[in-house]
């Protein structure tokens, strides 16, 4: 069995591709309606997929605090300094459990927690 993507209900589709397009670097590969008031948006980039799914008639997203999703960057350092400069709240960290591992958090529009990771080598 092999993991295909993690799925995720946006307030705005836009404003969720544009946050996943250019702090995350994802691409959209994909973009389609799916019935009334309802359009779906594949980004990837490599083996990394999500899907965001924008219903017009509910727009009443709960993603909760007990899930997060972990993104890899090369440099911890320069991420932050441009989430700073996107204006984007450090929502936890940065932290250091080990030598191996540096880490924050950020949230998404949609209120999605996403792990900054940097493993170091």
């Amino acid at each position: 069995m092999k993991f295909c993507w993690s799925t995720l209900r946006t307030k705005n589709l836009d404003d969720s591709i544009r946050f996943y397009s250019d702090i995350v670097g994802l691409k959209v590969v994909e973009r389609f309606t799916a019935g009334p008031g309802m359009e779906i948006a594949f980004l990837a980039s490599g083996e990394t997929k999500i899907e965001l799914i924008c219903d017009g008639s509910d727009r009443d997203i709960n993603v909760g605090n007990d899930i997060s999703w972990g993104f890899e960057v090369e440099s911890l350092d320069k991420t932050l300094g441009y989430i700073r400069e996107k204006g984007i709240n450090i929502d936890g960290g940065p932290f250091q459990p080990n030598p191996h591992i540096r880490y924050f958090f950020i949230q998404d529009p949609n209120g999605m927690r996403l792990q900054i990771v940097e493993n170091i080598r």
